[in-house]
């Protein structure tokens, strides 16, 4: 009796001693999370990684990615509850939030747009030879479509009215390929895919340069799911971040190539785009990508476009963005480092 009694007393102190040091993220709770694109586009495999190498895992995160045809369909399944957080165009946003007043916000940003209006046709590769031509996007509203809009707008004096959006999801490299379109709202990552098939793109214009202050993705998330899934939350975003750091890494590289292919895309290819997407600055690596003053640029030019309705008031950075949750992510990420 006494011999068992001693057992169970040694038991309990090593349990009672153990119990500080036990992971605090034990009992998270399931986060769903919606990268865009089916096949996904590439800015979004930084989850991918995540997932792939642990990091979410690392950080408490029980982390369920949900690839959607659009970023567009994904914050609508944020919004109706379906979905916890998702990857979505940061116009779309500011949209919403003023005209409708949702509760969306955003955590984390992608704030360098790679998107260019390229063609396959060379000798028609002018703004006046898009008038009454399909051009391939993602879908009405959605982010290449805005990417048209601004460039339109931008560079070539025309509205949408002058050509023919075709919705195409993730796939308008495809139908250049195939032919079908010979006009598309391209990422980066789409001209070498279309030029390995031996087609030529000329780019007509990108948008960074018909509208510098454009900020491209965010993940948004419904206010109340900050409030009911926070600590959920910063520990999703932890593992963004440690991903972050990780493409960084040209060590690497070779992994997240291999990563990558879930785009669709050759490991040649995906090696290539992942080179040049780190040179272009396309993923947030020691800030949220929500940086105050180009929010707010942002804010009024979708205001002077009129993608804010007449007698809407523009949303505030604070009605649009939450920093804490980053915030709080890069402390737990950089307390492991």
């Amino acid at each position: 009796m006494f011999r068992k009694s001693w057992i169970v007393a040694v038991v309990v102190v090593v349990v009672a001693l153990a119990a500080p040091f036990a992971p605090a993220f034990a009992q998270a709770q399931k986060i769903s999370l919606a990268p865009p694109g089916v096949p996904p586009i590439f800015g979004s495999i930084i989850a991918y990684v995540a997932k792939d190498q642990g990091f979410f895992k690392k950080y408490g995160a029980d982390v369920d990615l949900r690839a959607f045809d659009n970023g567009t369909a994904a914050s609508r399944a944020v919004l109706a509850g379906d979905l916890d957080a998702s990857m979505s165009a940061t116009p779309l946003l500011i949209k919403q939030v003023a005209n409708a007043g949702v509760p969306l916000v955003a955590i984390y940003g992608w704030p360098k747009p790679d998107f260019e209006l390229g063609t396959t046709d060379a000798a028609h590769a002018k703004c006046a030879d898009l008038k009454g031509q399909q051009v391939g996007i993602d879908t009405p509203g959605g982010a290449r479509s805005i990417a048209l809009k601004s460039i339109l707008a931008g560079f070539c004096h025309m509205s949408m009215d002058d050509v023919q959006q075709v919705a195409l999801g993730s796939n308008t490299a495809s139908a250049l390929i195939a032919g079908q379109i010979k006009y598309g709202i391209l990422h980066l990552d789409d001209v070498p895919e279309i030029e390995s098939h031996g087609k030529k793109v000329t780019v007509i214009e990108t948008l960074r340069e018909a509208s510098p202050i454009n900020h491209w993705l965010v993940i948004v998330v419904r206010r109340d799911t900050i409030a009911k899934k926070r600590d959920a939350l910063v520990r999703m975003m932890a593992g963004i971040i440690a991903a972050a750091h990780y493409m960084a890494d040209p060590k690497n590289a070779d992994r997240v190539a291999t990563i990558a292919e879930v785009t669709g895309r050759s490991h040649k290819i995906a090696l290539g785009a992942l080179k040049a997407y780190l040179n272009f600055g396309l993923w947030a690596i020691d800030n949220d990508g929500l940086p105050k003053e180009q929010i707010d640029k942002f804010v009024a030019f979708q205001a002077k476009v009129g993608s804010i309705e007449k007698g809407k008031t523009p949303p505030t950075y604070d009605q649009l963005v939450d920093a804490s949750i980053w915030r709080d992510a890069n402390a737990l990420y950089e307390k492991s480092h």
